[in-house]
């Protein structure tokens, strides 16, 4: 199984999901997006087998992989202080991967229903249903 960890910004949320991801899971292919370098490079320093940044990586990353996790934004057009182009949005959107998705009360949007919780709680919650869809293929 690939998974895929798209983030942008300065990567704080995918260093995270990176390092969490490898704790749980030593032997995983974990492929990093960042949006931009800063954000790929602190994914790769946190433990991604491979990283990249950039529109295409994105676009070819979300062709590649079977599970794509990162922040609500990932999908949806200028998301993230406008560093998700429509393209990206719509690679991760349209991926036949599974998406585990943060939600984020950020860049004005604000989802209802979703009880406010510590980033951790958050990350530790994304790599629990990561690792159960990596396990049972669901």
């Amino acid at each position: 199984m690939e998974i895929l960890v798209i983030d942008g910004q300065g990567g704080g949320l995918g260093r995270q999901l990176v390092a969490a991801l490898r704790k749980e899971m030593p032997q995983a292919k974990i492929l990093a997006v960042g949006t931009n370098s800063s954000a790929a490079d602190a994914m790769r320093r946190a433990g991604a087998s491979q990283a990249a940044c950039g529109e295409n990586a994105v676009i070819v990353a979300c062709r590649r992989a079977d599970v794509i996790v990162g922040p609500l934004g990932i999908v949806m057009a200028d998301a993230l202080l406008g560093e998700i182009t429509p393209a990206m949005a719509l690679a991760a959107a349209q991926s036949r991967a599974r998406r585990i998705l943060i939600p984020t009360n950020r860049c004005e949007t604000t989802v209802v229903g979703v009880q406010d919780g510590s980033m951790t709680a958050l990350v530790e919650q994304a790599v629990c249903r990561v690792r159960e869809i990596c396990t049972c293929g669901e």
